[in-house]
């Protein structure tokens, strides 16, 4: 795919209208950043261990334990609505 139908396509995703002089900056832009990500590919990373962070990461886990908060009549009191000691919240997944 080109630069131009790539620009013309993720604007279309995003339902940007965009002016051709607009179109032709985003394509050298794109091209620029095509252009670096080829010279990335191009680097012997062999030797280089797989990561998902820069930096390494542990977990720290904590146990799981409740601490005071709301009673249910104050939490039930900043529900607009509320029925058998529920928040009743409008549908929005048909």
């Amino acid at each position: 795919m080109s630069p131009e139908l790539d620009v013309r396509y993720v604007a279309n995703l995003a339902r940007i209208d965009l002016s051709e002089a607009e179109i032709a900056q985003f394509q050298s832009q794109l091209g620029r950043v095509l252009a670096y990500v080829e010279q990335l590919n191009q680097v012997d990373v062999s030797h280089v261990e797989p990561t998902a962070h820069a930096n390494e990461i542990d977990n720290v886990f904590r146990s799981d334990e409740t601490k005071p908060g709301l009673e249910k009549r104050a939490a039930l009191a900043n529900a607009p609505h509320s029925a058998n000691g529920l928040v009743m919240v409008t549908k929005v997944v048909e």
